[in-house]
């Protein structure tokens, strides 16, 4: 995307091609205008187009340019936060409210999937948090608890399993979750774009909001080429908001993260890694994750930025970790490699703002996008349709409060995570 293939890498070379889509020209109208092509938005401009408003969607760049069309593709429950803690960050209402759709959520993403006929390599076979160590058991053992409490269908798997599950011998435990599954991001957010389109929303690629002042009762959105004057206004732009609310940026930090792909295993090795293809990452402060793709490809990812020194340094990393979490794969050689960011907040939870009479966000996804994107969408257009109103959102709604170090701390994870795998050891 944009001549740059490690923008978006393997998943650019095997999404279906996104809808015809244009730069906006001259002034519009409509009864919302979206901000941001990614899950958020796309989901959000479905459902007030199949609702009978009028949204209109403005993009920077590219449908799912963004985290939405970068990201590892594991379509999860819940957020990293462990359950129990969310009420008390948020309280007991919102916090069991949030739990209680996100856990749901990946449920909902695979229903628009199989509602709009979305072709994204969707797989619903669950995803597995792997322990290392017997710290990462212990995480593992309570973090089932705590979803087992509420219902959930996750299973802890000691050793044997996980490594029958993984075709790894690394892990000391599995937290398989069988709400989860996995699919193609970009195909998705692309899926979802014609989805919209189909349902009467109108989508304008390559341009970026400009300004935003007031007409009359409602805004005028102003881009390069064009306007739009509309009622309301849904943020959706996340870690890659600019210009006019830098307060979104400034509660975010960017964690850099980054995929490389193999080319595609044989039936043998396919069989023996991730045999029921699960995604999976493990409980490791510097994270990593592997899933397979449609065609049998091996992608692993862990925090990092391929840029500079990082690109050559993390793909040595990436060799060697294959080779070390699965002996039997031997030499490989990669096909694809991308990185992003990830929008991370204080207290690793989404926010809901609301940054003008009649302008709403959600933002700060921490990594896990895919599930939260898609029923936050649907919970902005049903505030902006008013079938619902914002206490009965699944987030309270605060002020936009900045993150104190946030260029030093971004400019630490990059460099960092370079330290980190120029000395892992699985």
């Amino acid at each position: 995307m944009q001549n740059d293939p490690r923008s978006h890498g393997l998943w650019e070379r095997t999404a279906p091609p996104a809808p015809a889509t244009g730069r906006l020209d001259g002034a519009r109208t409509a009864d919302v205008a979206v901000v941001g092509a990614g899950f958020t938005g796309l989901s959000a401009a479905l459902h007030l187009a199949e609702a009978g408003a009028r949204a209109i969607v403005l993009e920077a760049a590219g449908i799912g340019f963004g985290g939405s069309g970068r990201n590892v593709g594991l379509v999860n429950a819940g957020m990293w936060v462990m359950p129990d803690d969310v009420p008390g960050t948020l309280g007991p209402v919102h916090g069991e409210r949030l739990l209680t759709l996100l856990g749901e959520a990946p449920r909902a993403v695979f229903d628009l999937i199989d509602r709009h006929v979305i072709a994204c390599e969707a797989t619903r076979s669950g995803t597995l948090h792997c322990g290392v160590g017997d710290a990462g058991k212990a995480e593992l053992a309570e973090r089932a608890r705590q979803w087992q409490a509420r219902g959930a269908d996750v299973a802890l798997l000691g050793p044997a399993d996980a490594a029958a599950m993984t075709g790894s011998p690394a892990y000391s435990a599995a937290l398989l979750d069988r709400r989860a599954g996995t699919l193609q991001p970009l195909a998705y957010a692309r899926g979802l774009a014609r989805a919209a389109i189909t349902a009467g929303a109108e989508i304008f690629t390559g341009s970026p909001v400009a300004a935003v002042t007031r007409a009359g009762t409602g805004w005028r959105i102003e881009t390069p080429g064009g306007s739009v004057t509309a009622d309301w206004i849904v943020v959706a732009s996340n870690a890659y908001t600019t210009a006019p609310w830098p307060e979104i940026r400034q509660e975010i930090v960017h964690l850099p993260y980054f995929n490389i792909a193999t080319r595609p295993l044989s039936s043998n090795l396919v069989r023996s890694i991730l045999p029921e293809r699960q995604g999976a990452w493990d409980t490791k402060e510097v994270l990593s994750s592997f899933r397979l793709d449609q065609a049998g490809r091996l992608i692993i990812g862990s925090v990092g930025a391929l840029r500079g020194t990082g690109a050559a340094l993390h793909r040595r990393w990436a060799m060697h970790s294959l080779k070390r979490l699965f002996p039997q794969l031997g030499d490989v050689e990669f096909e694809a490699e991308w990185y992003g960011k990830i929008g991370m907040t204080a207290d690793s939870l989404p926010k809901f703002h609301r940054l003008g009479d009649r302008i709403v966000s959600f933002s700060g996804y921490n990594g896990r996008g895919i599930a939260p994107g898609t029923v936050f969408g649907q919970a902005l257009a049903e505030l902006v349709l008013g079938t619902t109103s914002e206490d009965d959102l699944p987030l309270p709604l605060t002020q936009p409060a900045p993150q104190r170090f946030r260029g030093w701390r971004e400019r630490y994870y990059e460099v960092g995570s370079q330290i980190a795998h120029l000395s892992s050891r699985i």
